[in-house]
């Protein structure tokens, strides 16, 4: 992030920065594996989709869904993952510890689908990952980060992402609006104008606007030219 910007101190505030920006990747992510079945190799440290869909992984936790729990691979004593795949959570952990966020550094607690998709998000973000995936193996779901150029070479910068990505993630997460859109278009890459009300962007040779109300919530959402 630039040396301007202080660092989010807050899961919430986490989730504005890195959440949107995920979202997008997701989409990449699927395109690229689709519905292909998942394998690991935690000797290799590698999520397999297929033999020619092979990529790094770091491993941040697991969810059980008999007691429906989350629980953080740095906490899994009954674990004997290799240390090298834990380097994200542990570093999460560290994050967590600084700013005292709870999400990050309480190893184990009732947990809901959206707290996974939290959870990836924010490490996705923050590592700078391609994406990441969650593995349901029947008694529970590994959540983990992946590297991969396949993935990150299919990215796509439009009106149609955007405006289909942004009111999707501010429908799954508690966020304020106007600052996780501003993040999540000035980490695609676009100049942003801001306004009283409203924050522009230049997308593909067009113009993105954003309105909000006077508590930061999104009003309305259009482009007019480009894609």
């Amino acid at each position: 992030m630039p040396a301007t910007t202080p660092p989010a101190q807050t899961e919430q505030e986490l989730l504005e920065r890195y959440a949107a920006l995920a979202f997008d990747k997701q989409n990449d992510v699927y395109e690229v594996i689709g519905d292909n079945s998942w394998n690991v190799d935690m000797t290799a440290g590698t999520i397999s989709f297929g033999p020619q869909l092979v990529f790094p992984m770091q491993v941040l936790g697991s969810f059980s869904h008999s007691s429906e729990t989350w629980l953080w691979a740095w906490a899994n004593e009954q674990s004997d993952l290799p240390e090298p795949l834990l380097a994200q959570a542990r570093q999460l952990r560290a994050y967590g510890e600084q700013y005292s966020i709870e999400l990050l550094t309480v190893s184990q607690f009732d947990a809901t689908q959206t707290d996974l998709h939290a959870i990836g998000s924010i490490a996705s973000g923050m590592f700078g990952a391609s994406g990441y995936y969650l593995a349901n193996y029947g008694q529970g779901t590994l959540v983990v980060t992946i590297q991969s150029e396949q993935i990150d070479e299919v990215a796509k910068n439009d009106f149609a992402r955007i405006t289909t990505v942004f009111p999707q993630v501010i429908s799954v997460f508690e966020m304020r609006h106007r600052p996780a859109f501003i993040h999540y278009l000035s980490a695609k890459g676009y100049a942003i104008a801001e306004a009283a009300d409203a924050v522009t962007a230049t997308v593909d040779a067009g113009t993105l606007t954003a309105t909000f109300d006077s508590l930061e919530r999104l009003t309305n959402l259009q482009g007019t030219g480009g894609r």
